[in-house]
């Protein structure tokens, strides 16, 4: 998870986004086919660029410069043969790949203007959409999240289970930022609205891209007053506080699934093991 916390190896390129220069790098373009879902073509557990690309589409995304070549994402239906999820990808391709299925899901997502209902087509090689009718721009729509890693005064992890996962399945808590409201106002209000603790203090510790859906999680720690807790009993299941030998049980037992490593909610987690 730490790679998000250096400058990216993706060279977003903004001046290869001029018709002239684009087709010139068309030629030694790695070009990855994505779906709706957000997966891609790939190979023994790799990426699998076309081979065979053709000419480039207008559809086709360009998603700037990894390791000295051009990267596009080209827009599909569906893939046939074997597929990877963004969250399965080598960490060191994180960048491109989280970038492709965002980029993607948006394009599919954003087919007419906002302004005037007409179809919108890609310009600047897919980093907008236009409006042919009014000349209305859009741009790709991030949606910033907070998540929250809670403990209480003898340093216990709070874990709670989200209603509609397998019984074992345990995250940190984690909220959509909502309109006129801060970061730390929403680490505030959705830790009190879905398991009912108060925080005394917040501290910011990193973000991470998150494609699926199209978010942007910004990660804090939080110090809760006491160690009371009443969950919403909707969003939100059931809660507890584990010490770090309670969850290293729990995890080995199998009593408990902890988020995948990709994931900020599992880094925020080791972090608070490490710590101990």
């Amino acid at each position: 998870m730490n790679h998000w916390s250096v400058p990216s190896g993706l060279d977003r390129a903004p001046g290869l986004r001029v018709a002239g220069d684009i087709d010139a790098s068309w030629r030694a373009a790695v070009v990855l086919e994505v779906d709706a879902q957000g997966n891609v073509a790939s190979l023994g557990g790799r990426p699998k660029p076309l081979e065979r690309a053709g000419d480039r589409r207008p559809e086709d995304i360009l998603l700037g410069l990894f390791d000295g070549r051009p990267w596009f994402a080209r827009p599909v239906a569906s893939l046939h043969g074997e597929t990877l999820g963004w969250r399965d990808v080598d960490p060191s391709e994180h960048h491109p790949l989280g970038a492709a299925v965002a980029l993607t899901r948006w394009h599919l997502q954003a087919p007419v203007c906002e302004r005037c209902a007409a179809p919108t087509v890609p310009d600047l090689a897919g980093a907008r959409r236009i409006c042919p009718a009014c000349g209305a721009l859009a741009f790709p729509r991030i949606d910033p999240c907070v998540i929250v890693a809670i403990t209480d005064h003898e340093d216990r992890l709070l874990l709670a289970r989200q209603s509609q996962w397998q019984a074992t399945r345990v995250s940190i808590v984690a909220g959509f930022i909502e309109a006129g409201e801060s970061a730390e106002q929403a680490c505030h209000r959705e830790v009190a609205e879905e398991v009912g603790v108060v925080l005394e203090t917040l501290e910011y510790v990193s973000s991470q891209p998150w494609p699926m859906p199209r978010s942007l999680m910004l990660g804090f720690t939080g110090r809760a007053v006491d160690s009371r807790i009443n969950v919403d009993g909707d969003e939100i299941a059931e809660g507890a506080y584990y010490t770090r030998g309670d969850l290293a049980a729990a995890v080995e037992s199998g009593a408990v699934t902890l988020p995948g490593r990709a994931s900020i909610a599992r880094h925020l987690i080791e972090r608070w093991i490490t710590a101990g």
